[in-house]
């Protein structure tokens, strides 16, 4: 398929529908190969050699751009002619100048490419991300609260929460239902006994009435002992919006049974409220995951020192050598400095050089570098967020390997870590608004828009400048299929997430720029 590149702007968003699948087998399989030692690795191939290095590109010293051009799966990009096309297109490279958003929409392309179909939602819940970032501090314990206040008691919550106004009462004063579970015609009462309005009464004759809600209620009369127990964590939340209420609690209680599915521990899931989105981006590379679970302590010592973590994560293959020579690791960290390549990180590296428990911590295992190299890709993609990768969920991940390291388990833990994200959204908005923090259009766009919401919350400044760029917006929305494609083959997910893909297009000559200048 010939493309005038200068000519096809417009057919950028309309080619969506086959962006990828022409990349078939040839790409695919090499890029990403299924089997054998170096699966999941990028793997290096001398294709460029070029001298077109603008001043801004690169530092002295600096490899990255260079040696992320030899790779297969760079060369895939600018060879194929529809991947080439999207990569080429300024609404891509708006996003593509953007590292951590651009490792965002990799991790969850369609709830991006959803959200920017509706460029003033996408807008209104970026700038939600950057006073809920301010926020979040103070409602942590609120938040945490609340999910201690329906961990066991996911069912009977939900059947409350289906009755907005019913759950409005209860959680006013949940011992006086206590006793009424039992018997669905005093529970229907209550609300008119009360003095309640004619919603509430109605709401209560509604939930009386479904025998499937009752029966969990009936089954769970501990649900309000719970509740009253963490009272404090509801008082003031969202006043006076029972269906906000509502749904930040739907939204606890679906993370707390989708835990108990994947045999996630009440400590170990609230420890990780706190990382949501971390998580949630390991989670989504179980691989990744397991490496962690089984590395723990070794990689909670670099989460210490997140640059040295991103160099790590980012340069798998560098860093192998070390894995069967722990003192030559500790010579690498404390005159990192020498090395160009490490240029950016020597300071953090030799702060860690400088921690004699955290290198007691690699020395003691050191396979934790031959794991990251067994899935270099995966971590690569992961390296920018390197500084969302704290030391505690390092040790929390490894206090329960046993449901982490289960690639068996992976799809549930995976909904579990989304679950945990979204509610992590959801109740910073509530608590927010009742604050006076945020403003009711915004709380209900993070509310209907979680997994986005929470992954702008990592990074609110680098979402902000995006929301800006309606080409990059359309890009997002106008390619959800090629971009799940990409996504699904983690190699080509790295290349995209990679900090320097931006510059090395631009040194291939993929180039909104480039590409006019070709067709003249």
């Amino acid at each position: 398929m010939a493309i005038s590149l200068s000519n096809q702007q417009k057919m950028y968003l309309t080619t969506a529908g086959v962006l990828l699948f022409g990349v078939g087998a040839y790409g695919l399989g090499r890029v990403y190969p299924p089997l054998g030692p170096s699966a999941g690795t990028v793997a290096p191939a001398q294709r460029y050699v070029s001298s077109q290095v603008s001043e801004g590109d690169v530092t002295l010293g600096d490899t990255s751009v260079p040696e992320l051009m030899q790779t297969d799966a760079f060369e895939l990009i600018t060879k194929d002619p529809n991947l080439r096309a999207l990569a080429a297109s300024p609404g891509f490279q708006a996003v593509a100048s953007q590292p951590q958003v651009m490792a965002a929409v990799m991790a969850n392309p369609q709830a991006f490419a959803s959200l920017a179909a509706n460029p003033a939602a996408f807008k209104s819940v970026a700038q939600a991300a950057q006073s809920l970032q301010q926020a979040a501090p103070a409602a942590r314990a609120q938040n945490a609260g609340m999910l201690a206040a329906v961990w066991g008691h996911s069912k009977a919550v939900q059947s409350l929460a289906s009755q907005p106004q019913v759950l409005a009462a209860v959680l006013a004063n949940p011992a006086a239902y206590a006793n009424l579970a039992a018997n669905a015609n005093a529970f229907r009462d209550a609300g008119s006994k009360a003095g309640a309005d004619a919603a509430t009464t109605n709401a209560f004759r509604l939930l009386s009435a479904n025998s499937a809600a009752m029966a969990s209620l009936q089954a769970d009369p501990g649900v309000f002992k719970s509740l009253a127990a963490n009272a404090g964590s509801f008082k003031g939340l969202a006043a006076g919006q029972p269906q906000v209420v509502a749904a930040t609690l739907q939204s606890a209680a679906s993370a707390a049974e989708r835990a108990a599915n994947a045999g996630i521990s009440q400590q170990a899931y609230m420890a990780l409220l706190g990382n949501s989105n971390a998580f949630s981006l390991l989670a989504g590379q179980p691989a990744a995951l397991e490496a962690v679970s089984k590395h723990s302590a070794a990689f909670a010592s670099l989460a210490g020192y997140p640059q040295a973590l991103a160099a790590v994560m980012g340069n798998a293959n560098q860093f192998a050598r070390f894995a069967n020579n722990s003192a030559a690791f500790s010579q690498f960290a404390a005159t990192a400095g020498k090395d160009s390549r490490f240029a950016n990180s020597a300071a953090s590296f030799q702060k860690l050089a400088n921690d004699a428990s955290a290198m007691q911590a690699i020395r003691t295992d050191p396979g934790m570098f031959k794991a990251v190299s067994a899935n270099a890709a995966v971590f690569a993609n992961l390296a920018n967020n390197a500084q969302a990768f704290s030391p505690q969920m390092m040790n929390t991940i490894g206090r329960n390997a046993a449901a982490f390291s289960n690639l068996a388990n992976a799809a549930q833990v995976n909904a579990a870590a989304k679950a945990l994200n979204a509610y992590n959204a959801n109740s910073l908005a509530a608590s927010a608004a009742a604050a006076g923090k945020l403003n009711q259009a915004s709380m209900q766009a993070v509310l209907a828009n979680p997994q986005a919401s929470a992954a702008m919350l990592a990074n609110p400044s680098a979402f902000a400048a995006v929301s800006n760029q309606a080409a990059a917006l359309a890009t997002l929305s106008s390619n959800q299929k090629a971009l799940l494609a990409v996504a699904a083959q983690p190699n080509l997910a790295a290349v995209m997430a990679n900090p320097s893909f931006n510059a090395a297009l631009n040194q291939a000559g993929v180039s909104q720029a480039a590409a006019d200048s070709r067709s003249k």
